[in-house]
């Protein structure tokens, strides 16, 4: 059984089958995740198919586990289920909105965290995609998602065909406020980013990009402000789509 402490990010997976009924079982389990209200504000569309893989790829930049991992899983914020349910029930639901938006958003990146932690518990590899929320209107219309529900996290799964080095981390110190927010310092800055930055595998990273530090390939390749404000303006034409922002 594999813990919190040494998780890895899995991206090539083995061609040993994910059963349905254990990915059933853990997404079952995982509806004990904390949730707004007791509403669980999420849906998980699950996809097996190669040719739908295929139409989810470009969606994810085309990274090659989307389409070579055995199951992909599209976390939703979903209010819509609440609504229908409410207007069945004689009730008047009010969620179009972003307050709304956010409570399930929360609950789906909840319930994505907890099926992520049991997963890996079992030895199941796992790969969050960070970009989902970049291209979201492809991934609604890919997956048909209807009014009041929005794509929010991504996961592809499957056993593992490899076994990579952990990722760094940040101390913990560099996280932790006590009592209010304490502003980092650049002696602080310095101190908690300095063991980052001496990694041979990042130093490597920025040579590789002809940089003079790690902070500019984060600005100026990986991140670029130019493509946040794109994304942005998609993301929020997308909330708007799906009825969650006027």
């Amino acid at each position: 059984m594999k813990t919190i402490s040494t998780r890895k990010s899995i991206r090539k997976y083995s061609k040993q089958e994910l059963s349905d009924e254990t990915l059933k079982r853990l997404l079952s389990e995982a509806e004990r995740t904390p949730t707004m209200g007791n509403l669980q504000l999420y849906s998980v569309v699950i996809t097996r198919k190669d040719e739908m893989k295929k139409k989810l790829a470009p969606s994810h930049f085309n990274q090659p586990m989307v389409e070579d991992a055995p199951v992909v899983l599209t976390f939703c914020a979903d209010f819509r289920r609440t609504t229908l349910w409410a207007k069945e029930r004689k009730a008047t639901p009010g969620y179009d909105n972003f307050l709304s938006f956010m409570n399930a958003a929360t609950d789906a990146l909840l319930y994505c965290q907890t099926f992520t932690n049991l997963a890996e518990e079992e030895g199941i590899g796992t790969c969050f995609l960070g970009t989902t929320i970049y291209n979201p209107k492809a991934i609604i219309d890919t997956l048909q998602l209807p009014r009041l529900v929005m794509p929010i996290a991504t996961l592809t799964i499957g056993w593992p065909d490899e076994n990579p080095k952990q990722t760094d981390r940040l101390p913990i110190e560099s996280i932790l406020h006590n009592e209010t927010y304490n502003d980092y310092t650049p002696h602080l800055i310095n101190t908690f980013y300095t063991h980052k930055e001496s990694i041979e595998e990042n130093k490597h990273f920025v040579e590789l990009n002809h940089k003079e530090t790690l902070a500019q390939v984060v600005t100026d390749i990986r991140y670029k402000k130019n493509d946040n404000e794109i994304m942005s303006a998609n993301l929020i034409d997308a909330l708007k789509q799906q009825g969650f922002l006027d």
